[in-house]
C-alpha cells in the first residue's frame, strides 16, 4: 500500500491553469499534468531563486522530497516543450498558505498576501503608503486595551 503523501504547503493558486502550443488544436494535443505543488517547487526555486533547503522549509517539506517534486516538474516540462504537448496544472497534495490582510485608508482598498512575502511598500490600487492590516488580521494585542487577553482581566485602568 503506498504510504499518503503529507500536504505541501503553497503559497498561491495559478491564474492559468493550461498552456498549449500555438496553432495546434487541443483536440489533437497530448496533455502533461503538472501538478500545484511541483509548479510552486518551479515558482520558488527557479523564479524566485530561492535554494532547495530554503524552499523546503516554506513548503513544509524536506530539502530531499522537494528536490523530487522539482526533478519532475523540470522533466515534465521539458517533455512538454520538446514534444509539443499542452501542460494542465491541477491537484497535487497542496495546502494553501495563511494570507495577510491589508486595508489602504487612502482609497479603502483591500487586499491580501501571503505570509512570509514582507510587507508592501505601497497599496496596488492608489500606490500610497498609508495602509496597516485590516482589524480583523490584527490579532487580539492590537484591538486595544480593554481586550483582556493578556492576563484574564480588563487591563485599563478604571
Amino acid at each position: 500500500m503506498v504510504r499518503p503523501k503529507c500536504p505541501r504547503n503553497v503559497s498561491c493558486s495559478p491564474e492559468t491553469v493550461y498552456f498549449k502550443p500555438r496553432g495546434v488544436p487541443v483536440s489533437v494535443l497530448d496533455e502533461v499534468v503538472l501538478t500545484v505543488d511541483e509548479l510552486e517547487s518551479v515558482r520558488l526555486a527557479d523564479f524566485e531563486g530561492m535554494y532547495q533547503e530554503q524552499a523546503a522549509e516554506k513548503m513544509h517539506i524536506s530539502r530531499q522530497t522537494f528536490g523530487r517534486i522539482l526533478d519532475a516538474a523540470h522533466k515534465k516540462i521539458a517533455d512538454a516543450l520538446i514534444s509539443g504537448k499542452a501542460i494542465r496544472i491541477e491537484g497535487g497534495a497542496i495546502k494553501m498558505a495563511g494570507k495577510r490582510k491589508f486595508k489602504c485608508h487612502d482609497c479603502g482598498h483591500e487586499w491580501e498576501l501571503p505570509f512570509g512575502t514582507g510587507r508592501p511598500n505601497m497599496c496596488p490600487e492608489c500606490s500610497g503608503t498609508n495602509f496597516h492590516r485590516a482589524g480583523e488580521d490584527r490579532g487580539p494585542h492590537r484591538r486595544g486595551w480593554n481586550c483582556g487577553c493578556l492576563s484574564g482581566e480588563n487591563n485599563r485602568s478604571k
